[in-house]
């Protein structure tokens, strides 16, 4: 007889959909390589700490997991299935003293996302910031050509799996802990073809300002960041159609995308006492962008 709990629970999973067949991508494969490096010397504001980085393999991710690792902080890799890219960061991050761990698979699977809590509690016996970063995005012109398997593929990656982890991580997460998620000036200002992409932004907008005012009287600050176009794997992996790539990021008042190292900076931030009076807030690294909150 079949369980109707594991049945429901087998029916909230996708698997990865073929409509994007470069994506997630590999940043090893980039031409033009995404800048990673720290911009400074650490200072030890995040020492003694322990970080897990969702999609931490390469982009805003792999940035931030060495920043985290310049500042002391002992580094889980989580990411999906780009083994070399993750390699490259957990040597990254152990050239700067670092413990790291690697973790892959897909954090839209509850159990997964339950099982890298448990190795990491296992390998370093406490989380001190869950920095959860990972998604994907699917790019349509119509409204109509968003097929319900894409849908939820795009809601499972981006805000499930936020869910997933902040609860498996909860029992975990002392006074003092942060978490801090990835939204993205598309839930402000909105992006015409990437509608599942955008609503997923804004559902995590608001579960981070939700679950800020369920934790803060226990100690716990949750934030966000939202940044604006930034080069990484997924946009020329398929994030984005081909012909869109040519003057991406152009439309910023900058005039550029933006790396990802001039992202990981309010990641830490928002992970380390610097921001100790911060709770339920987005910063806004998006080349000049001003947008309502």
């Amino acid at each position: 007889m079949t369980d109707p709990l594991q049945k429901a629970e087998d029916a909230t999973f996708i698997e990865p959909i073929a409509e994007e067949p470069d994506m997630p991508g590999h940043e090893s494969a980039l031409d033009r390589k995404p800048e990673w490096e720290p911009r400074y010397p650490g200072s030890g504001r995040m020492k003694g700490k322990v970080a897990i980085v969702t999609g931490a393999d390469s982009g805003i991710g792999r940035a931030t997991a060495v920043l985290f690792a310049r500042e002391g902080a002992d580094i889980a890799i989580s990411y999906l299935e780009e083994h070399d890219d993750a390699n490259k960061t957990r040597e990254l991050c152990e050239a700067e003293g670092a413990e790291v761990m690697l973790s892959a698979g897909d954090l839209g699977d509850q159990k997964h996302a339950q099982g890298l809590v448990d190795a990491v509690m296992d390998r370093f016996g406490q989380i001190d910031s869950l920095i959860q970063i990972a998604g994907e995005q699917h790019p349509d012109y119509d409204v109509a050509d968003i097929t319900p398997e894409q849908l939820q593929r795009t809601f499972q990656s981006n805000i499930y799996s936020m869910f997933y982890l902040a609860q498996a991580a909860r029992p975990h997460l002392k006074p003092g802990a942060t978490i801090v998620n990835c939204t993205s000036v598309t839930m402000y200002k909105g992006a015409p073809i990437l509608l599942d992409y955008s609503a997923t932004k804004g559902a995590i907008t608001a579960f981070t300002r939700s679950l800020s005012g369920n934790l803060i009287e226990d100690g716990i600050r949750v934030n966000a960041v939202a940044p604006g176009p930034i080069w990484t794997p997924l946009n020329p992996c398929g994030g984005m159609p081909e012909e869109e790539m040519d003057d991406w990021g152009e439309d910023t008042p900058m005039g550029r995308a933006g790396e990802p190292n001039e992202v990981a900076p309010a990641f830490l931030f928002l992970a380390c006492e610097d921001s100790s009076y911060m709770a339920g807030q987005v910063l806004h690294p998006n080349g000049g962008g001003v947008v309502n909150g």
